[in-house]
């Protein structure tokens, strides 16, 4: 009974892959998933969604900054995509007097829309499977890096002759950890303009106290404007460019959503791991994940506290503190999720089939016989380091002025030049990083942080200057900061600046007795020599045994639809609107409206305040054609296999039409970055039907809703 219960759910881990999960490549769709997403209900084609030949619905979808996803809209390069890919931008341009976060923003004619430098959006021109070049005559069994340096060298040939005499860019990246290589060719526009924004207590309503949760009642999206040259082609900014018409944008949908409708996630997933081994699953449960949630849940109670007392500093740390609670809220969830799941054990179920498959075969035996026990040594070696590398990227790093000197020391100890373009690129940067730093917080933050680095690192591995401050002040992490940021030369922009004028052997000299950059250089002599080379042996070998264990997987699951994992390029995932049930007892539906909103109103609570004008549209029940009788729909779930970076991706129907941008997942279902379970993972989209209706009904700019292709 034991082995039948044993193959039973082995071959639910590797029946065929349904619908509901999967990153897929939008030009393999045809030989590998058109049929499944027609028997799920599609109408369109694989061609529609990605063609080289016309127009399809790729040519809608774009990398909004590299860290999101946006899509097309109008012929007049309007662009949807998350309040919160955007919420950078909107602080940026926000000040105390212009509270853009707190208000909202909404351009009602061209000359008002903002313009945003260093953001842009790429369009994927074509992809193409480069395998075969990128790997011929490359013996499988060279040393790691003696491998990626030759596969390097073939990527810069093929890309330099893919794109010649164009203005396109091209990169290859590596799916399966290095079996399989594909190309893709882009175009970037660098001109994009800031056109609306719902104020925060819209775009974040319920704030980090719903983030990753269902139910959601967010308006989480924003809108931007791509601009060209008088050519239609790429141009920096400039008063004379003029919108850019795409190739293709999405016809938006009035028909809304209902339990088991055909949905489509099209956009560019950041980053996931589904192949990884039982010990990595272990080393995340049991100790990466529990210590960088400590050191953020640290991190995020001191500056809320200081963001609470201060305007300013609210504005300055809004979108630092979003970030910090965002991965650290997700963490908690995929942790839950994957306990819940029992991830651990199903990972530890399929290697012990594998060791049974490769036992029955002497020539498997050959190529894959020490494969889980060489996983076993490596995990074990990475874990010696592991802990140390969680303190100094979460902790160390997590302080602003530990960042500031790490850039500082890429300088060296040589003097260089003032025009030199490394200190010219650098004065910008810290420009910026001035703009949004407070002084007080930052040495508040790292009296927390490093006093939690200072405990969970090994005696020895620890800078002697704050082992000497530690027992001169009797472990008082205050009175340690303080005598840090009292006497550093890094508080101002100012003070940047003139060690920069004059990057001389007299101003090194000052800089390297500088006591916050004096202790960044302690921390960082250990990491490089204890921390960095450990790291980069194992993770090289992983990366090895990782390829091999794919190219097995692959052979001893042959009815298995096998997708890569998600690197973000441009990807596909495909599911159905769908209820969800997060414990015993409790069944969610799979759409929320504006009166939950009401019903969520706290006007003590920051997370949960209603705008008046929006409590007197939902009083009227004015919501136009958006609204379905008296409702006002406002979210929804599907079954969509997404990650970071799909923020901002287009939700699409059937007919190929826009029915909500995605947003977020639920708690549990955070756990799909690693392992997807189709009754445990959620997509979280904003219902287009509310997005139009805060254009048009709450913000008063429905000359933007004229500009779109409204389907009833």
């Amino acid at each position: 009974m034991k082995k039948l219960s044993f193959l039973f759910v082995f071959f639910l881990l590797i029946k065929p892959l349904w619908a509901d999960e999967g990153m897929w490549l939008p030009f393999l769709l045809k030989q590998l998933n058109e049929a499944d997403m027609k028997a799920r209900g599609m109408k369109i084609s694989a061609e529609d969604i990605y063609s080289i030949n016309k127009s399809s619905l790729k040519d809608a979808i774009v990398s909004f900054g590299g860290f999101c996803t946006g899509e097309m809209i109008s012929d007049q390069g309007l662009l949807l995509t998350n309040h919160h890919c955007g919420y950078g931008q909107v602080q940026t341009h926000s000040t105390v007097e212009k509270d853009y976060l707190t208000n909202g923003f909404w351009a009602m004619n061209r000359a008002e829309e903002l313009p945003n430098a260093g953001l842009f959006v790429r369009f994927i021109v074509r992809m193409e499977d480069v395998t075969t070049q990128v790997l011929k005559d490359i013996p499988t069994q060279l040393p790691e890096n003696e491998r990626q340096s030759a596969i390097n060298s073939r990527i810069a040939e093929i890309t330099k002759k893919a794109i010649e005499g164009t203005h396109y860019e091209a990169t290859i990246r590596p799916f399966f950890y290095g079996n399989e290589y594909y190309m893709f060719v882009t175009e970037t526009f660098t001109d994009v303009r800031l056109v609306g924004a719902p104020p925060s207590s819209i775009g974040k309503f319920g704030g980090d106290t719903d983030n990753w949760m269902w139910t959601r009642h967010t308006g989480d999206f924003a809108l931007f404007r791509v601009y060209a040259g008088v050519d239609g082609k790429p141009a920096p900014y400039s008063p004379l460019n003029v919108p850019y018409r795409p190739k293709h944008f999405l016809p938006i949908s009035l028909k809304g959503v209902k339990m088991d409708d055909f949905t489509m996630v099209f956009g560019f997933p950041g980053r996931t791991t589904e192949y990884l081994p039982s010990q990595a699953v272990d080393l995340l449960i049991n100790e990466t994940n529990p210590h960088r949630i400590k050191i953020r849940d640290l991190k995020l109670r001191i500056l809320d506290k200081e963001m609470k007392a201060s305007d300013a500093v609210r504005i300055q740390y809004a979108a630092k503190y979003a970030s910090t609670a965002n991965s650290w809220k997700k963490w908690i969830g995929e942790s839950k999720g994957l306990k819940k799941f029992k991830g651990l054990e199903k990972k530890k179920i399929v290697e012990a089939e594998f060791a049974n498959w490769v036992e029955a075969d002497p020539n498997r035996k050959v190529q894959y016989g020490s494969l889980l026990a060489e996983f076993e040594a490596v995990y074990q070696k990475q874990r010696s380091v592991n802990l140390s590398r969680i303190y100094i990227d979460e902790a160390v790093q997590g302080i602003e002025f530990m960042r500031l000197a790490s850039r500082l020391s890429g300088f060296g100890t040589k003097p260089i030049d003032k025009n030199d373009p490394k200190i010219v690129d650098f004065r910008k940067w810290t420009k910026d990083f001035f703009k949004d730093f407070n002084f007080q917080t930052d040495q508040k933050v790292f009296a927390g942080l490093m006093k939690l680095y200072f405990e969970n690192t090994k005696a020895e591995n620890l800078p002697a200057s704050l082992k000497e401050k530690h027992a001169q002040m009797k472990g008082d992490w205050d009175e340690i900061a303080d005598s840090f940021y009292s006497q550093t030369l890094m508080s101002s922009e100012e003070a940047i600046q003139q060690i920069l004028d004059d990057y001389s052997e007299n101003n090194i000299d000052r800089l390297l007795h500088d006591p916050v950059f004096a202790l960044f250089k302690e921390i960082q002599a250990y990491d490089q020599a204890k921390i960095a080379p450990v790291m980069k042996e194992t993770n090289d070998k992983i990366d090895g045994l990782m390829r091999t264990y794919l190219r097995a997987l692959r052979e001893m699951q042959t009815k298995r639809k096998f997708y890569p994992d998600a690197n973000s390029t441009l990807r596909v995932s495909f599911g159905q609107v769908k209820n969800y049930t997060p414990k015993d007892g409790v069944q969610y539906l799979h759409y929320t409206t504006l009166d939950g909103i009401m019903e969520k109103e706290d006007p003590e609570n920051e997370d949960f305040v209603v705008p008046t004008k929006l409590k007197e549209l939902y009083a009227s029940k004015d919501y136009g054609q958006y609204g379905v009788k008296d409702m006002m729909p406002v979210c929804f779930t599907a079954s969509n296999h997404t990650t970071g970076g799909n923020s901002g991706s287009p939700v699409i129907n059937a007919e190929g039409h826009l029915i909500g941008t995605n947003f977020d997942r639920n708690w549990e279902g955070t756990m799909s970055d690693v392992m997807y379970d189709p009754d445990m993972c959620r997509n979280i989209a904003v219902d287009i039907r509310y997005t139009l209706f805060i254009i048009d009904k709450f913000a008063g700019a429905g000359h933007l809703v004229k500009e779109m292709k409204i389907v009833r």
